[in-house]
């Protein structure tokens, strides 16, 4: 059950950010409204107090409390609709909104919480039957737990699947996210390749640009791997820890439009992920200002 909720607007008047206190956790989720919530709403949600994957440039680290329960993970969901139906203008209900998004992939990675994600998911369609729902994972290397989701996808045609992959090679990729037990970039691109077979929708591959991940051969080898028929592109920008994601969305803003034209021009699918709201109140995933606070002070 939530103790606490605190909700931390961006300046810019389109993001906030929902933190959710539990007795012996923490977690968060991000509101984002696109023109008007009417017209589109995403919620990211956290599927686990923390993570122990362990991406590089993400703000829990290594840091991992516990799996939040389904109804820890329907809970926010609900928490933020009631604060947006309480206080929107232009949208009485959820079922009224053009495109309604929730995407787990806020903190932690579902795919170590599948079962509790799983009975989150069968819930949350229950409730909100026109959302897509969007698992997003570095693609842990579970047997069982793909099978699982292979067959949600199958129960509940709202399902999407992201992978996070931001490398073009292994070597690379293992280096920003050490996690051992999770898919090679071809066992990624094979399961994706089974997986849309099975649910005839596009599998989506999180790419974020940091500058050295972007040279000839690295955007070569990412259209050789994954062909533009099953696979869509999103790019957004990874900041170093001394900079907002707004800044490195704006540096780097001519590269990623170099990037995203050039998997256009040979028939890709692509989305740019707009750092809007991230300056203030670390509105992006990994981007976890209040909760590393939290975290520092559990952990003393």
């Amino acid at each position: 059950m939530i103790n606490k909720v605190k909700i931390f607007p961006s300046s810019e008047g389109n993001v906030w950010k929902y933190i959710f206190e539990f007795n012996d956790a923490i977690a968060e989720a991000v509101l984002y409204k696109y023109n008007k919530f009417s017209d589109r709403t995403v919620i990211c949600c956290s599927v686990q107090s923390g993570c122990p994957v362990g991406c590089k440039f993400c703000g829990t680290g290594n840091k991992f409390i516990r799996n939040l329960t389904s109804d820890e993970i329907v809970d926010q969901i609900k928490e933020v609709v009631s604060n947006v139906l309480l206080n929107s203008t232009d949208m009485l209900r959820m079922v009224d909104c053009n495109k309604f998004q929730i995407m787990f992939m806020s903190m932690g990675e579902p795919m170590l919480n599948f079962d509790n994600v799983n009975d989150a998911i069968t819930k949350l369609h229950l409730i909100y039957p026109n959302a897509q729902l969007l698992i997003s994972t570095v693609g842990i290397n579970n047997q069982k737990t793909l099978s699982h989701l292979v067959k949600l996808s199958q129960d509940i045609n709202k399902v999407g699947l992201q992978f996070s992959i931001h490398q073009a090679y292994d070597e690379k990729r293992n280096e920003l996210i050490p996690f051992k037990n999770k898919l090679s970039l071809r066992e990624i691109r094979d399961y994706g390749i089974h997986w849309n077979k099975v649910t005839k929708r596009p599998v989506y591959l999180n790419y974020c640009i940091d500058g050295t991940n972007i040279s000839d051969g690295e955007i070569n080898r990412l259209k050789d791997l994954f062909d533009t028929n099953t696979f869509h592109f999103t790019f957004s920008v990874i900041c170093s820890s001394d900079e907002t994601m707004k800044d490195a969305g704006y540096r780097n803003h001519d590269v990623i439009n170099d990037v995203m034209n050039s998997f256009i021009e040979d028939g890709y699918n692509v989305r740019v992920f707009d750092p809007a709201g991230q300056d203030d109140i670390g509105g992006g995933c990994g981007q976890l200002f209040h909760v590393q606070r939290w975290f520092n002070n559990f952990n003393n």
